[in-house]
């Protein structure tokens, strides 16, 4: 038996026989599958509408693997092919919202399809993607999660906030919003290393705001573990269910991302940064109807 399938090995005798039970049971085994195998348990999690319509060989370019490596990836798992997995997620498809491809393929046929490579080609491929992943927030995220981050952000003595690499433009954005909404706030800047050292500053009546996407910066996994051992409720937005904030999170706020052919957009992590922030602001000023930020010159 290969490694990666050992990594996998099954202690049940039947596969998951659902989706449900199907994507329990790859955040079970995550930690231990190989890096092949993450890739391909990432892509499914965020992409269960177009794994069901595409091929073997499709999903497995979008995972940057071998079309056999998929294959082994639901033997591991139980199955007898990459086609009986696959039927769990068609399945699902019958009563699922469209998936982000489908959305862009819409958005195309409403907006027009880029036909040239000029600078508003790439103005409108870029809006069109933006446009779909901020549709998907309203299928991603639940009511649930978003009242709990909420609560916790009004319970908190002081929110500290982190995120580097370019998940650092959403925490200036929170600073920024939760300062003028006078919530005391701390940004752990990484500059000259003293991240780490402030963090251990949180209190238990404070709470830790961590954004983190792919490539998840290493001081920020750390921050969010040693906090969660010391019992710190923790926000966090990441980009899918299983990333390594994702166990250590009291709130896991997942805004899957698409591969685009430059870079991935922030604005629908801008955007649920915002959400949670107006929602905030209502409770605050007890004004569910017209919340607003004060400006600099009211403070």
């Amino acid at each position: 038996m290969s490694p990666n399938l050992k990594n996998l090995a099954m202690p049940q005798s039947k596969p998951p026989s659902d989706y449900e039970e199907l994507i329990r049971t790859i955040h079970e085994r995550y930690d231990h599958m190989s890096k092949s195998y993450q890739r391909i348990a990432v892509y499914l999690t965020q992409n269960p509408n177009d794994v069901a319509v595409h091929s073997v060989h499709a999903i497995a370019e979008r995972c940057e693997v071998h079309a056999s490596n998929v294959v082994r990836f639901a033997q591991a798992l139980g199955y007898d092919g990459f086609k009986t997995l696959q039927g769990l997620f068609q399945k699902r498809l019958s009563t699922a919202a469209p998936g982000f491809e489908a959305r862009v393929k819409a958005l195309e046929s409403e907006l027009g399809a880029r036909k040239d490579r000029s600078e508003g080609g790439f103005l409108r491929d870029l809006i069109v993607r933006d446009i779909a992943s901020l549709q998907n927030l309203l299928v991603e995220v639940s009511e649930a999660d978003l009242k709990k981050a909420v609560t916790l952000l009004e319970k908190a003595e002081v929110i500290y906030l982190l995120g580097q690499l370019r998940s650092s433009p959403v925490a200036d954005l929170l600073r920024y919003i939760l300062t003028m909404l006078g919530k005391r706030c701390v940004l752990l800047d990484p500059s000259g290393g003293l991240a780490t050292h402030m963090a251990r500053e949180i209190r238990k009546t404070d709470l830790l705001f961590a954004i983190s996407f792919r490539f998840y910066a290493t001081e920020v996994v750390n921050i969010v573990n040693e906090a969660a051992s010391r019992k710190v409720p923790i926000v966090a937005i990441s980009d899918s269910t299983l990333s390594p904030v994702a166990k250590a999170a009291s709130v896991l706020l997942a805004v899957p991302e698409h591969e685009y052919t430059f870079s991935r957009s922030l604005a629908a992590p801008m955007c649920l940064a915002q959400a949670l922030t107006v929602a905030l602001a209502a409770r605050l000023q007890r004004n569910s109807v017209n919340p607003r930020i004060p400006t600099v010159t009211e403070q």
